[in-house]
């Protein structure tokens, strides 16, 4: 190894012995946190014409999907059923994880269900000209395989405006019981997958990772052009979210894991996930999570909100400790740079 690429590396490995101390920094950012007391989880929010839409698993009648809405993430309707399964529907449970995407003037739903003529739970996609429904679903059944277990599709526009799907292959269909983010291209009325799905990565690439899910998929550009993915997983304190980016910026490019956690367990917080993230009515950021991730009636699962920064190379939570974690990425990002040029020269 040339002795540049070793001072890389061992720059890199100082780095990373931060980590501790930037997850904790990082766990801190949460004062502003907002409690909306919908009782839900996988709360995913669209904004369209100045009202907010709410989806999210367990807002719906006994089956289906539902949403509630607001103008000012505050007060909240009672819940809307936007799509009641016909009788011929084969899906008979596991009403998991709708998010509604508005996409060349209509709108789409991708949501999970368990399908009784397969046995699997399977994504579907589903359409409508109201964010509030009623929605029809456009693709065959499941657009996931049918002999796998897949959840919590979402999509993602690349800049060539190739949609894809991403989405979880399920732990519970792989031998090894390690969940898989997989992705597919869509066709553009979004009714079928256009090639065939790969994987992005596994749920137990991590640093941080104690289990080995793969929850919540979602994509975002930041403002320097990084391509990174919010996801879930279980770390030493619980349910919390991710971060991965791409190395080239492409949704079929080799996925990365940050070192830490974007929202995690603390002191003062309880654990919580399945994270997207939107802007708020003042231009804030904001990050929506179930939490906590354990149900109870003392301390029941609702959608939070919580301000996000976008520091060009990555997310941050907003807080007292923004100075630390921004620097610490800032570094990181920088070394990693260097350490990838380094390995591409030996």
């Amino acid at each position: 190894m040339k002795k540049g690429k070793k001072g890389t590396a061992a720059l890199l490995c100082a780095v990373l012995t931060l980590t501790s101390a930037v997850s904790a920094a990082n766990a801190a950012n949460t004062a502003n946190t907002v409690d909306t007391g919908v009782k839900a989880r996988d709360p995913f929010v669209l904004e369209y014409n100045g009202t907010y839409y709410m989806y999210a698993t367990g807002l719906q009648n006994e089956s289906g999907y539902g949403c509630v809405y607001s103008t000012d993430l505050t007060d909240w309707s009672e819940p809307v059923q936007v799509f009641t399964p016909p009788e011929d529907f084969d899906g008979d449970d596991n009403w998991w994880a709708p998010e509604c995407h508005f996409y060349k003037g209509r709108f789409y739903l991708f949501a999970t269900y368990h399908s009784a003529k397969s046995g699997k739970r399977g994504v579907a996609i589903f359409r409508a000209d109201s964010p509030l429904g009623p929605f029809e679903i456009i693709t065959d059944g499941h657009i996931t395989p049918k002999d796998h277990d897949a959840i919590d599709g979402t999509l993602y526009v690349d800049e060539d405006g190739q949609p894809w799907m991403v989405y979880v292959g399920e732990w519970t269909s792989n031998a090894d019981g390690v969940g898989d983010m997989m992705a597919a291209k869509l066709s553009e009325d979004l009714t079928a997958f256009i090639s065939e799905p790969i994987l992005l990565f596994r749920g137990s690439d991590p640093r941080w990772a104690r289990g080995k899910i793969t929850d919540g998929p979602f994509l975002y550009k930041t403002k320097e052009g990084r391509l990174l993915m919010l996801w879930s997983n279980m770390n030493n304190k619980g349910y919390c979210v991710g971060i991965a980016y791409s190395s080239n910026g492409k949704t079929d490019g080799r996925w990365l894991q940050q070192p830490t956690e974007l929202y995690r367990a603390s002191e003062t917080q309880p654990d919580g996930g399945h994270g997207m993230l939107f802007t708020a009515p003042d231009g804030t950021l904001t990050l929506s999570i179930h939490s906590p991730n354990r149900d109870a009636e003392e301390n029941p699962t609702t959608a939070l909100l919580i301000p996000v920064d976008d520091i060009g190379c990555t997310l941050v939570t907003q807080g007292k400790n923004n100075v630390i974690v921004r620097l610490f990425y800032r570094l990181y990002y920088a070394v990693a740079k260097l350490f990838a040029r380094s390995g591409s020269a030996a």
